[in-house]
């Protein structure tokens, strides 16, 4: 190693403060408008592809109408959350890439301003960005995850034949109930019906042309009334069956009682997580916070990433980008996983990959300031023949 090299850094990869302010605000202002137009359209796409799957879900009676823009707001939140770092990397990458394709960067760098100084711009933005991305995962996410939720499961509890879908089985009541209808009419009657119900080791099956939902004295309590058709009650194995044929038949079942929403990590609020020593509290506390500090992270290695020659394409480095990006992602999942299934210790957790993407970035920035070549200069071959 040449140590002289570490007292031979580039001053202007020391100099944060370089730049001057209008410079400063030109460089935040072009990233500013690119990350809205990079977020916007990214989002837009999640959401439409999200609002259709709740439009089907709405319209097979699967959730209620009336709380699907609820659902996409709440949704929202957690698309936003995942594209505040992805959007800011992109749009740090476009900006400076197009800054170097009209050569407006090699003027800044000739006037003695290191990419380094960069970072002052890109810093304010990205701190603003990472207080949101905090803010939104620590406390806005899992109350929004925890509404879904809600929503999901009293949904799930309703016991009402519209939610039959012709052709499908479906459990109502407790669970011990099967229920089948070739179609469904306008006004919710049941066409070519078939029920399976068990009673302790009794079995009772019925077959009817239709039927129709009514309630009872009993909140809980629902009636199902089938109109001509036969019933068959025996017990599973057994050749003796009872039949009988019916004009009119009900059965009641039992709607279960909606209890409270299952406490997921997803849905712990900030409090819970930091009080918990449990390996999916800790995983879940660390996954939050890795939010905030991707967004720092990304923002150091988009500056050298995006460096590029005059009128070469804004885009040719994306793909790096993405690769990357992916790759950062992917190791965070994996991360989180092996935090759960305590493979790893919570004091290392998910630390590692964060530090990992820092020193790649800090090494790529050095190398191209030359520094690497100068701690670590390249030894000649000298061949004798």
């Amino acid at each position: 190693m040449n140590c002289q090299g570490l007292l031979k850094i580039p001053e202007n990869l020391l100099k944060l403060t370089a730049m001057p302010p209008i410079l400063s605000w030109y460089i935040f202002k072009e990233t500013l408008q690119t990350y809205a137009v990079v977020t916007g359209v990214l989002l837009m796409i999640l959401v439409t592809n999200s609002f259709a799957q709740v439009l089907g879900d709405a319209a097979g009676d699967k959730l209620p109408k009336e709380v699907v823009f609820q659902v996409m707001g709440l949704t929202s939140v957690q698309y936003l959350i995942i594209l505040i770092p992805i959007s800011l990397f992109l749009a740090i990458m476009l900006t400076l890439a197009r800054l170097y394709r009209d050569s407006e960067m090699d003027a800044i760098l000739s006037a003695g301003i290191g990419s380094v100084s960069l970072y002052k711009p890109l810093f304010g933005l990205a701190f603003v960005l990472a207080v949101l991305a905090g803010w939104l995962s620590l406390v806005v996410a899992p109350e929004a995850i925890a509404q879904v939720e809600a929503i999901a499961q009293s949904t799930k509890y309703r016991a009402n034949l519209s939610l039959v879908e012709p052709g499908r089985f479906m459990n109502i009541g407790s669970g011990d109930t099967v229920l089948y209808a070739e179609s469904v009419s306008e006004s919710g009657r049941l066409k070519n019906v078939f029920v399976q119900r068990r009673i302790g080791a009794q079995l009772e099956v019925v077959v009817a042309e239709e039927a129709m939902q009514s309630d009872s004295s009993d909140g809980n309590i629902k009636v199902l009334r089938f109109f001509r058709g036969r019933r068959y009650e025996g017990v599973a194995g057994s050749p003796e069956f009872r039949i009988v044929e019916f004009d009119e038949h009900g059965i009641p079942f039992v709607v279960p009682e909606e209890g409270p929403a299952e406490l997921l990590p997803e849905t712990q609020p900030l409090s819970v997580l930091i009080n918990s020593t449990g390996p999916d509290a800790r995983a879940e506390l660390q996954w939050r916070l890795s939010f905030p500090l991707a967004v720092l992270v990304l923002t150091i290695l988009a500056v050298p990433l995006s460096r590029g020659r005059p009128r070469q394409s804004r885009y040719s480095g994306l793909a790096a980008g993405v690769l990357i990006y992916i790759m950062y992602a992917n190791l965070l999942g994996v991360a989180k996983v092996w935090v759960e299934k305590e493979q790893v210790s919570p004091v290392i957790g998910m630390w590692w990959v964060h530090g990992l993407f820092l020193a790649v970035g800090i090494l790529m920035l050095l190398q191209q300031y030359g520094v690497l070549r100068r701690i670590f200069p390249r030894r000649s071959v000298v061949e004798y023949s």
